[in-house]
């Protein structure tokens, strides 16, 4: 009840906002309102845990379904890392849990969350419950996710899309379309492997920047191919070879590659199912929960306990400002300042998911982090991005956890503007005259092309921030100076790498990172069960209601450049929060990996 009229209110003053919202738009909405209102899921007796990828996206933190998406039809709930990882950890040691039905199929979600899942689901056959999945479109996270199970089956039926063919990335590069546009990108960075904004001024990859994404893809396939040949029972280079010849391509295949126990239909699976349920012979069928339907019933704030471990999720792109979309600058340092001064608070987990950003921005973060990490233990979590800015925030943690696929180092900085000029000039037929009070006034215009003095007044910035970010490196993790210039350069690395070269401490997921927390403070060492502590995170992810509000009003919706075209390309070229010639320590990509 408190739900629905907390959304009724939210459909309220959303309409008071847009006021001409059209009628079919607003019965949606109450119809959407209605489906939020239902109650509070009930626990069975006895039941099974269903993990249903296709309905259910893991990813940093829980949201609650928007009004907007349960319009559309989209009813994927989204279920926070953190939340799903406890929830199976609870289930575990739960009587009325029997085993985990896993449906990896459609699996979405981060590379990093994806392996902590599986990590959850290793721990929860520890306990001697089982874990049964049921595939019917292979891919390389739900098989990846599907290996650890104690038994696999499969759809016998063909036609099903298998895209287990392994992992990639691909990079895209401008500079002959922007060549005849007339555009010329000037950019200016330290590190031979920093190789964002390369696909402005270059027609194919560097060989330094192929160098690093090869590495990178392979050491992450490494780690993944290893865990499900392990699980298998079958050698790396057989599953390899079998994935390199498209020796998977019916369901048959799987069957005689060892890598599903049974071909199944949905009837007979159901018949398995209950089968597994029923120990004493019963023919009952097995009650199911969902994942996100237990989380909400077990995964619940201890507000009896003393003590408070606060997790920051600082997950999105690093700018300036207090933007609630992004780990932006003044509000990531206001919210690490409030958990700072908060004296029941007495360890942190900082959970990093950021290919980073704003230099500026970044030095605000790293520092109040500094002043939290003299009064309690900061204990940083990589999601699947620690990198450039992201890295720069959290090197000076007390410890890191990483995962296997994390992209993290990229320790190197960029600046990059456009310059207009012939566009104007040639395609546009604009004439432009700059009137300055001073020499360089117009330098960041974009209107017309550096000088040399200015290149090199922009370079001097370039080199003085890589020279404080391998500073800042050096001294957070305890290394030479030399040392982190040699694996720097801008270099992205997986997070097996970067154990190895002591950028990161250890492997392990956000619930290790949180023992582990606990464990290094004071209160810790007298009480050291995660289960007598309350978790508490920050920023609150927004409600329904903020979701309504934000996106009725416009706020919420994707940037949308208004102008001339030439005006929006200029725009798309001003740098990621609209400044040109900003100094930035940001990844060159965004890993995009067919799930």
């Amino acid at each position: 009840m408190k739900q629905f009229l907390k959304t009724t209110l939210a459909v309220i003053l959303g309409c008071l906002i847009v006021g001409g919202v059209m009628t079919f738009i607003m019965f949606g909405v109450i119809g959407a309102v209605a489906s939020l209102g239902k109650s509070q899921p009930v626990m069975p007796a006895s039941a099974v845990l269903r993990i249903d990828l296709s309905t259910v996206q893991i990813a940093e933190q829980t949201r609650e379904m928007d009004i907007i998406s349960n319009v559309s039809g989209n009813h994927t709930q989204v279920l926070g890392i953190l939340d799903a990882v406890r929830a199976i950890e609870a289930a575990a040691s739960d009587p009325a849990i029997r085993y985990i039905y896993l449906k990896p199929d459609m699996a979405a979600g981060g590379m990093a969350e994806i392996e902590e899942l599986r990590q959850a689901l290793v721990n929860f056959r520890q306990s001697g419950k089982a874990v049964i999945s049921y595939i019917e479109n292979p891919s390389n996270a739900g098989y990846y996710l599907a290996s650890v199970s104690d038994k696999i089956y499969m759809t016998p039926h063909q036609g099903g899309l298998n895209t287990m063919t392994g992992i990639s990335s691909q990079m895209f590069f401008l500079k002959d379309i922007l060549d005849k546009l007339g555009i010329n990108v000037q950019l200016i960075r330290h590190g031979k492997y920093k190789s964002a904004g390369e696909m402005f001024i270059r027609s194919e990859a560097s060989r330094e920047n192929l160098e690093q994404n090869q590495e990178l893809i392979a050491s992450i396939w490494d780690s993944w191919a290893a865990a499900i040949s392990g699980s298998r029972n079958i050698s790396k280079d057989e599953f390899n070879a079998a994935v390199d010849g498209l020796r998977l391509n019916f369901p048959q295949d799987f069957l005689d590659a060892g890598l599903v126990d049974g071909l199944l239909t949905l009837d007979e699976l159901e018949e398995k199912l209950t089968e597994y349920f029923n120990s004493s012979g019963s023919s009952d069928k097995p009650s199911m929960i969902s994942i996100s339907d237990y989380a909400s019933i077990k995964v619940l704030p201890n507000f009896r306990a003393d003590n408070k471990i606060a997790v920051i999720f600082a997950s999105g792109n690093i700018i300036d400002g207090s933007d609630e979309q992004q780990v932006a600058g003044d509000r990531f340092a206001r919210i690490i300042s409030e958990v700072r001064k908060d004296k029941d608070v007495k360890a942190v987990v900082f959970r990093v998911n950021s290919p980073g950003g704003s230099v500026l921005a970044s030095e605000k973060i790293k520092d109040e982090i500094a002043l939290l990490s003299e009064e309690k233990p900061v204990v940083a979590s990589f999601g699947d991005y620690a990198a450039s800015g992201g890295y720069w925030i959290s090197a000076g943690c007390d410890y890191i956890f990483t995962n296997s696929s994390t992209l993290t180092g990229s320790i190197g900085v960029f600046s990059m503007i456009p310059d207009f000029s012939k566009t104007l000039d040639n395609i546009a037929h604009i004439n432009a005259t700059a009137v300055n009070s001073n020499r360089h006034s117009d330098m960041y215009s974009c209107m017309r092309p550096l000088t040399d003095q200015e290149t090199a007044y922009l370079q001097a910035s370039v080199e003085n921030i890589y020279e404080t970010f391998t500073s800042i490196v050096a001294d957070g993790r305890g290394l030479e100076k030399e040392y982190v210039d040699s694996i720097a350069q801008g270099r992205v690395w997986a997070g097996d790498d970067a154990i190895r070269l002591r950028l990161a401490d250890r492997k392990g997921s956000i619930m290790d990172a949180l023992h582990y927390a606990v464990a290094s403070s004071e209160e810790g060492k007298s009480s050291p069960d995660l289960a007598d502590w309350n978790i508490v995170e920050y920023p609150k992810p927004l409600t329904t209601m903020e979701m309504l509000v934000k996106s009725l009003g416009g706020q919420a919706s994707a940037e949308v450049f208004k102008g001339t075209p030439l005006e929006n390309v200029e725009k798309a070229f001003r740098g990621w929060d609209g400044q040109s010639g900003k100094v930035y320590a940001r990844l060159p990509y965004e890993l995009a990996v067919i799930l």
